[in-house]
């Protein structure tokens, strides 16, 4: 093949390999000049080619000849999987779009879904302007936790500046440490906090799942209509579930914030009421446990159920402990 210094398809460059012997003559690839301008490999384009991913390339002679649709193939692969798509869900889609199915709406529905979550917007901070707000104080092992937990994201070629992804998480963070609560013990508590409220975002998506969504996954991949439906759904629902976590948290939090008071200030006990429900936190993996035994909606009455078994057989125990002892029950 003769070379072409000419623009490629999309704007990209030919290859060296490439070429097109006509004003109106579709540009023809080796399989080196194809990865070359699609940022691909060789390898990971024969691996699409045997997992019929990519059309079948013309052969000539040799060697396999490509054209400009593998390579706008090649970009939609690299899109989808940047997206978060598994290369069976990709084959499928793109299964949809040969057989005349257009991708517009299921694109539309995974930029809804992809999108962000949040009006808040990133911020930059210094190394230095980071240390000022936390006292002043150098603490590389307090930054590598806040990288680990992506409160902080390391800005490429820098040492000395970082990406904030949500400035109010770290703004609590600065006013805890204020506040007398050590770097370490805010670093725990996010962890835990994320464990909870990832457990309710997965309990929300699977509530909306199963009585908005699922009549629009009957078809794999959904029609466009379906998907562009799903789509204005996921925008109109997307703030519901942070607006009844926050009407939640402010009704618990009030709730146990006045029985703190209470209790520390010394109020009698009949304020209290001995039957009212107390918050325990449990690891999520042993919630998600319970629910695969009983169901979600029943995870409370078992807790409370092993609970008071347990506490019962304990008094039994000591009570076959004193009576072994003493001769009596007392």
């Amino acid at each position: 093949m003769t070379g072409a210094g000419a623009d490629g398809p999309e704007g990209g460059a030919a290859g060296p390999g490439a070429s097109a012997a006509g004003s109106g003559e579709a540009f023809e690839y080796r399989i080196e000049d194809l990865a070359h301008a699609s940022g691909a490999t060789v390898r990971t384009i024969r691996a699409y080619q045997d997992r019929g991913l990519l059309p079948t390339p013309e052969r000539r002679g040799r060697a396999n000849v490509y054209r400009e649709t593998h390579l706008t193939r090649l970009r939609q692969i690299a899109d989808l999987l940047d997206r978060g798509y598994t290369l069976a869900s990709i084959k499928e889609l793109l299964e949809a779009w040969d057989a005349g199915r257009g991708l517009g709406g299921v694109l539309g529905l995974a930029a809804e879904v992809h999108g962000p979550w949040t009006d808040e917007e990133a911020d930059r901070i210094s190394r230095r302007e980071l240390e000022a707000r936390f006292g002043g104080h150098r603490d590389d092992e307090a930054i590598a936790e806040a990288v680990e937990l992506g409160v902080l994201e390391r800005v490429a070629g820098s040492d000395d500046e970082f990406l904030v992804p949500s400035p109010q998480e770290l703004a609590v963070a600065v006013e805890l440490h204020a506040a007398g609560v050590p770097l370490p013990a805010i670093s725990g508590h996010l962890r835990e906090l994320r464990g909870q409220v990832e457990h309710i975002a997965a309990r929300f998506l699977e509530f909306t799942t199963e009585h908005v969504f699922a009549r629009y996954l009957g078809h794999r991949p959904p029609t466009d209509s379906d998907a562009a439906e799903a789509a204005s759904l996921v925008r109109r629902l997307r703030p519901l579930a942070q607006q009844t976590v926050e009407a939640e948290l402010a009704r618990a939090m009030r709730t146990f914030a006045t029985r703190h008071l209470h209790r520390h200030l010394g109020a009698e006990s009949g304020a209290l009421n001995e039957e009212s429900p107390r918050p325990v936190l449990l690891p999520v993996r042993t919630t998600q446990a319970v629910e695969s035994l009983v169901g979600a909606e029943a995870v409370a009455a078992f807790v409370t159920a092993a609970t008071e078994r347990e506490v019962q057989a304990r008094t039994l125990d000591e009570l076959t402990t004193t009576h072994t002892k003493t001769g009596k029950i007392d």
